[in-house]
């Protein structure tokens, strides 16, 4: 495994070959987030990304937890702003992106409890398995205050209006295997398989699966959850499909089919991503 170069606080990073795992480091206190760890991550997210060797992220936290929230700390500082996040990013200077804006596949193995904040965190990634016995809620009407990081937006059509209200309403805590009934979470597994099973599935993306068909897939998606018109999504759908089809890992994604073997993608998720069909912001 190698790793990149840049040292870290508060999280451990390496390489699983083709997938980079981002590990939330501070087990002490449950991996509890602050502004240090939130720059952290997004560094080592937009290294890997920018690694067109690296072909998913797994995100997962040290210890017996995910990560339980943010940091508690005194005089209202843990809501209020006073952690400032300028001095954090001063910290970790160079690009940075979140979960959702990569283009490579991130897969939250959620091994322990992930509450408010730490549950917001495994939310951002495109794939999530739980430990089925993991404790999760979004608690923060229970902290005065409320819903962040798009919760309100997200949550209900990830899950429905009234199952999101149950759970946003109440705050209550809930586990794992409730998530994945849901549609919150895609598995719920024993504790000590989450990991295993997110790696499996980093690996059988980067063997089975073109770069930039998934970098596509993923981001698209995402901006299909904002759009209202359908005939717009259809026609960009159809634009990117045609786009696809004239492009080398088509016809190899086919070869490699008929003749019973893994494919050769040849496409770059970092060079050959289609901007002027699709503007990712990059």
């Amino acid at each position: 495994m190698a790793a990149p170069t840049v040292t870290y606080e508060s999280i451990l990073v390496e390489r699983d070959g083709p997938v980079g795992v981002v590990m939330l480091n501070r087990p002490d206190v449950l991996n509890s987030w602050d502004w240090l760890m939130s720059e952290e991550m997004a560094h080592a997210f937009a290294t890997f990304d920018d690694d067109d060797d690296v072909r998913a992220i797994v995100l997962t936290g040290a210890g017996r937890a995910f990560c339980a929230g943010a940091g508690l700390r005194p005089a209202g500082q843990t809501f209020d702003g006073s952690l400032r996040r300028e001095d954090a990013a001063a910290k970790v200077p160079g690009p940075k992106r979140s979960a959702e804006k990569l283009r490579t596949p991130v897969i939250a193995a959620v091994n322990g409890a992930a509450v408010g904040a730490g549950l917001t965190m495994a939310l951002r990634a495109d794939i999530v398995y739980v430990a089925e016995d993991a404790k999760l809620g979004f608690v923060f009407n229970r902290r005065g205050v409320v819903p962040d990081a798009d919760l309100m937006w997200s949550v209900p059509r990830q899950i429905g209006f009234s199952r999101a209200m149950e759970l946003l309403l109440t705050a209550r805590i809930f586990r794992g295997r409730e998530a994945a009934e849901v549609g919150l979470a895609a598995k719920a597994l024993p504790a000590a398989e989450v990991l295993a099973a997110a790696v499996e599935t980093g690996k059988d993306i980067a063997e089975n699966v073109a770069p930039v068909s998934a970098a596509i897939t993923k981001l698209v998606t995402r901006a299909f959850l904002q759009e209202t018109d359908q005939a717009a999504a259809l026609e960009l759908e159809r634009r990117l499909f045609r786009w696809a089809g004239q492009h080398a890992d088509a016809p190899e994604g086919v070869t490699a089919f008929k003749e019973k073997r893994p494919p050769h993608w040849t496409l770059s998720k970092t060079r050959d991503f289609p901007t002027e069909l699709f503007n990712d912001g990059r």
